[in-house]
């Protein structure tokens, strides 16, 4: 039995079974919404200022900012498999989750501590490792609870929710720091500041999740099943004997590891625009806009045109970003908005699609686990492309580093759109590509 085939489809807008009228989006979507909303607010608030923080304010060259940005995305890697397995096993889904946000509440005072690369690294590592943690339990209660055919409305709604977060949070930063300095450069105790704000928030969207999202068992099995009926990690590796989730998670692995963290976009921006520290921070906010506006409308486009079409062209928007800050000079301020336009329609276009995609070809027994094998790719490939830029930025420029990555990204989307015998996909599924 596949997601596209579980409990959602006999209760589909009855009143029994809580989720939804017709061709509306589950509750629980909503209600998890709300919490990655919160969720980044605090998480963004961090990122916002991070790359400031580690050259200005703790002097680290650019592998050193490579290496700490390629932890916010290859220690995810490390857990996530295990977490989604622990959900599926256990049919406890919200709190494998609740573990995750919880352990990332509780980093935001930690970075208050931390001097230097290690206990930065540290501290940075453990937030993501909360990260790796909920992403993929979270994911599969979005799946579970959706009707195949509006997976890709459903993951869109969320993302555009998770994304109204990461809009507010950089705006909340910009508002502590301009309090808290004098509005060109930044001191320590602005980003002491900025750190204690979003520990709070982190807190508040915690406390949503364990009121608000009902923690219901994997479709298929109840709650009281016993350890016979539960899944094996060792089943994991079996996924991949399915030839469409194989190439959908060589894909992730391959074109993850085209992608230049945000980080150094925004580094980039900065330089070729010659924007203040103090404004720094208004850049995320502005991807994160374009992500909030597209995200749900791309969503829907893909459930209709295909997901991996959608997919792949979000992946050129992101081939324009690099075009644009590699052959453009100092003082170009069509930058400003030409590269947060692309940079958030290549993120509206790539990540909820990707889970929607990949749920069709998941079995709803190991739903966390499968999709957290796609995400596991992706993040391990992200770690390397981020250590990898910044080697190349720092030995041979960042124009030579971007026109690496550029290559890399036309050869990877070339490859991945290359056409293929079509595996055969039950009708339930709903068009995902």
């Amino acid at each position: 039995m596949y997601l596209a085939e579980g409990r959602e489809r006999p209760g589909r807008g009855s009143a029994a079974d809580g989720t939804r009228p017709p061709g509306r989006v589950p509750s629980v979507v909503l209600a998890l919404g709300a919490v990655s909303l919160l969720t980044d607010v605090s998480a963004e608030m961090v990122t916002a200022v991070l790359p400031l923080y580690l050259v200005a304010g703790l002097g680290l060259s650019p592998l050193g900012v490579g290496l700490v940005d390629g932890l916010q995305h290859g220690v995810t890697a490390l857990v996530r498999i295990l977490a989604g397995h622990a959900g599926d096993r256990w049919g406890r889904h919200k709190a494998v989750a609740g573990a995750g946000y919880a352990l990332s509440a509780l980093c935001k005072p930690l970075l208050l501590a931390a001097q230097g690369l290690a206990s930065v690294g540290a501290v940075i590592a453990l937030d993501r490792i909360g990260k790796g943690v909920r992403t993929a339990p979270r994911d599969a209660l979005i799946a579970h609870a959706s009707a195949p055919e509006l997976r890709g409305r459903a993951f869109g709604v969320h993302r555009a929710m998770d994304t109204a977060g990461a809009l507010l949070g950089p705006l909340l930063a910009f508002a502590v720091l301009l309090g808290t300095s004098d509005g060109a450069v930044a001191g320590p105790g602005a980003y002491d500041a900025v750190f204690t704000v979003s520990a709070c928030v982190a807190a508040l969207g915690l406390t949503v999740l364990v009121l608000f999202v009902p923690g219901r068992p994997v479709p298929g099995r109840e709650t009281g099943a016993g350890a016979a009926g539960r899944p094996r990690l060792a089943e994991a590796a079996g996924l991949l004997r399915d030839r469409e989730l194989r190439r959908i998670t060589w894909c992730a692995l391959w074109l993850g590891g085209c992608t230049v963290g945000d980080t150094f976009v925004y580094l980039l921006l900065q330089r070729r625009t010659g924007l203040s520290d103090g404004t720094f921070a208004l850049l995320p906010p502005a991807t994160a806009a374009v992500f909030l506006l597209l995200a749900a409308p791309l969503g829907r486009l893909a459930d209709r045109l295909g997901r991996w079409r959608v997919f792949l062209c979000g992946h050129l928007a992101l081939l324009g970003v690099y075009g644009l800050l590699l052959l453009s000079g100092a003082g170009s301020p069509v930058l400003l908005v030409a590269v947060p336009v692309l940079h958030g329609t290549f993120y509206a276009a790539t990540d909820g699609v990707l889970m929607a995609a990949a749920s069709a070809r998941v079995p709803a027994a190991l739903g966390g686990t499968g999709l957290a094998l796609v995400q596991s790719a992706q993040a391990l490939a992200r770690f390397g492309a981020s250590l990898a830029f910044g080697a190349l930025w720092q030995a041979r420029g960042d124009r030579f580093a971007l026109a690496a990555a550029a290559v890399a990204l036309v050869l990877a989307v070339a490859a991945a759109g290359r056409p293929r015998p079509s595996a055969p996909v039950p009708a339930a599924r709903g068009g995902a590509r």
